[in-house]
C-alpha cells in the first residue's frame, strides 16, 4: 500500500478554506483513478514538540502503489486535483508527502 500525505498549515481564512476544501476539493479528489481510501484528521492536530509547525489539517489518502499515485495524478481527474489544490492552498501553506508503507 502507498500513502499520500498532505499536511496543511493554518490558512488566513479558515471559513474560505473550509468550504473550498469539504464542498469542491474533496468531491474531486474522491474521483481519482485508483483511490482506495480518503482521511482527514477529526480536531486539532496537537505538536509533541515545542515549537512545531501550526499544522492545520492532514489528508491522508490510500493506494495499492506509488506507480498508482503517478498514475493517478497523471490522469485528468489527477491534473484537476492538482490545479485546484493552487486555488486555496498556495505552495507556502501544504507539504505533501508520497510513501509506500511497510507492516512491521
Amino acid at each position: 500500500m502507498a500513502k499520500m500525505v498532505v499536511i496543511y498549515n493554518t490558512p488566513k481564512d479558515k471559513a474560505a478554506f473550509d468550504k473550498h476544501y469539504f464542498e469542491v476539493h474533496i468531491p474531486l479528489a474522491k474521483k481519482l483513478p485508483g483511490l482506495i481510501k480518503y482521511e482527514i484528521n477529526k480536531g486539532p492536530v496537537v505538536p509533541v514538540v515545542q515549537g512545531g509547525p501550526d499544522i492545520y489539517l492532514i489528508a491522508t489518502l490510500y493506494f495499492d502503489s506509488l506507480d498508482a499515485i503517478k498514475k493517478s495524478f497523471a490522469s485528468p481527474e489527477g491534473q484537476a486535483c492538482r490545479i485546484d489544490r493552487k486555488t486555496y492552498a498556495p505552495d507556502d501553506l501544504v507539504k505533501i508527502y508520497l510513501y509506500d508503507t511497510q507492516e512491521v
